[in-house]
């Protein structure tokens, strides 16, 4: 198996990017100004999922499993709330908005991946 090339790196941002773009027009609490806030927005996303989302997902690991795995939604929201925060172009108004945007973005995130790479 080859490994992948600084294209395909490049190719996954573009299309991760324009996933958050259309997460933005679908869902009303979300805002983007622009393409490149929509790929600002797909690193800081990346990024907080690799390093926060395990660490979140294991201290809140007693109401998950409560909840029977639910609220791994909220924790995914509060990820991209989070995001957020750190990009200018990039508004998450609502909690409502974010858990929603959240699943809208995971969805259409994997179509874009599975049809365009």
């Amino acid at each position: 198996m080859t490994q992948p090339n600084l294209t395909y790196f490049l190719i996954r941002w573009l299309v991760s990017g324009l996933a958050v773009l259309l997460t933005s027009k679908m869902i009303r609490g979300i805002e983007v100004n622009g393409f490149f806030s929509a790929l600002l927005a797909a690193i800081v996303i990346g990024l907080a999922n690799a390093v926060l989302w395990p660490l979140l997902i294991f201290l809140t690991l007693p109401i998950n499993i409560l909840t029977l795995g639910l609220f791994t939604f909220v924790v995914n929201g509060a990820i991209l709330k989070f995001s957020a925060l750190w990009i200018p172009g990039f508004k998450v108004q609502t909690w409502l908005s974010a858990i929603v945007g959240a699943l809208v973005l995971a969805l259409i995130s994997a179509v874009l991946h599975a049809v365009l790479i």
